[in-house]
């Protein structure tokens, strides 16, 4: 069955109103990490309703622990932690298979004063749709249903199966996508339309994340204390030799060849502290969680070396006990998504027709779920997807304009990698 690529865009635009509604609802849970079921639920009858086989599980933590690609879980349930796959299925395929993955688990909101309006209550501004998870990725799961939607209003379905899938732990494990990886779900390519500007992320970096317990030498403040005897100080001095690590490794990254001509691409970030039981003591503990970028190319065992041994070198220099090191979240390899698959020529070809210029690689320093499905299962993997500011900022928000336009080349690639048959 064809279909002339500008009834497509006309069978998009007709129903965006509709999307853009949806998307509303969809982005006022406050589905913020061990908070995703009912967005879940909500998603599950959502995709029930369509005609859907659905498959609503929660993380087993036993069937991906020994995979590559899993992150060590801490300060987690995943009883709470629910996944979710409908799929259309087809008996006899006509084109190629295609997951369409997208995630629905937020950051948190952060300081409740620094925003303009309510972050769950999501509200239209001059072309934009403000609030948490708008862009980071909510609107590009309803680019994939909507699309999925525009096909059928044509009297079309895809000729091939097509997995949707929403996942959690994007923000911090990756392990919802594995969980789904392990559950067996395959495609020939998946179709990941994070906010990238319409963009295509060609390699980026991985993350490793850690906690550090930093003990000191408690006491009556009368008596005082050094830096190293002092917890909370004393993380400050470590926050100052792993910033030194990394202005090491960004140096390096001058000669990577995918990375050297962005300045300092490794980041590194103190992000949680917490210490002390009582204002009139010299601080006992401290606990300091760091998050640090991993190059393509670099082992995670050789980084998570360099990392313990900044620390050891920094605790001699304080004549302080060695903290412990917990590794707590993420453990991503960076990755490069070679270019020349089939998939990204006829996402190309897309592009270009739907927004008038050549599609623009680019490579992207921070971590996506894309190297899941590429690096570790084979399946080219393509994130891509429309203009969104503010990620895990209070000014989040998705430029309508250019999801729809999103939705239209999603249903374009839909059409153009999968077939279409009549409903």
């Amino acid at each position: 069955m064809q279909i002339q690529p500008g009834a497509i865009d006309e069978a998009v635009a007709q129903r965006f109103g509709a999307q853009v509604e949806w998307l509303i609802a969809l982005a006022g849970f406050k589905s913020t990490r061990g908070n995703e079921g009912p967005c879940q639920e909500w998603l599950a009858a959502e995709f029930a309703a369509r005609g859907w086989a659905v498959d609503k599980f929660t993380i087993d933590i036993d069937s991906i622990s020994h995979l590559p690609g899993f992150s060590p879980v801490v300060d987690a349930d995943y009883t709470k932690a629910v996944q979710l796959v409908a799929t259309h299925d087809v008996a006899e395929p006509a084109g190629k298979s295609l997951i369409l993955q997208g995630h629905i688990d937020v950051v948190p909101t952060g300081a409740p004063e620094l925003w303009a309006r309510d972050p769950f209550t999501p509200t239209v501004i001059d072309g934009f749709l403000h609030g948490r998870g708008t862009a980071d990725m909510k609107a590009g799961v309803s680019a994939m249903v909507f699309a999925l939607d525009a096909l059928r209003s044509l009297g079309a379905v895809p000729a091939s199966r097509i997995h949707i899938e929403s996942v959690s732990e994007e923000e911090c494990t990756g392990n919802g996508a594995l969980s789904t990886l392990a559950r067996g779900y395959r495609a020939d390519a998946a179709f990941i339309p994070e906010s990238m500007g319409h963009r295509l992320i060609r390699a980026e970096l991985g993350s490793i994340w850690f906690r550090l317990r930093i003990l000191g030498r408690p006491g009556h403040i009368l008596a005082g204390s050094s830096d190293g005897g002092h917890a909370i100080l004393a993380a400050t001095r470590y926050i100052e030799a792993l910033a030194a690590l990394t202005a090491t490794i960004n140096a390096e990254a001058r000669s990577h060849p995918w990375f050297g001509p962005i300045t300092n691409p490794v980041k590194f970030n103190p992000g949680k502290i917490r210490g002390g039981d009582w204002l009139g003591s010299v601080p006992s503990w401290c606990e300091l969680e760091c998050r640090l970028s991993v190059l393509p190319g670099h082992k995670l065992e050789d980084v998570r070396d360099r990392v313990s041994q900044a620390i050891r070198d920094c605790a001699e220099a304080l004549d302080a006990d060695v903290p412990t090191i917990a590794w707590i979240g993420f453990q991503a390899d960076g990755h490069v998504f070679q270019p020349g698959t089939e998939a990204e020529a006829l996402l190309a070809q897309i592009h270009e027709a739907v927004m008038g210029a050549p599609l623009d690689p680019f490579v992207m320093t921070a971590t996506s779920d894309t190297r899941l499905y590429d690096l570790y299962y084979g399946i080219p993997t393509l994130c891509y997807g429309g203009h969104g500011t503010g990620l895990h900022a209070p000014s989040e928000a998705v430029d309508l304009h250019s999801l729809e336009k999103t939705t239209a080349i999603i249903a374009r690639f839909i059409a153009g990698w999968c077939g279409l048959k009549s409903v």
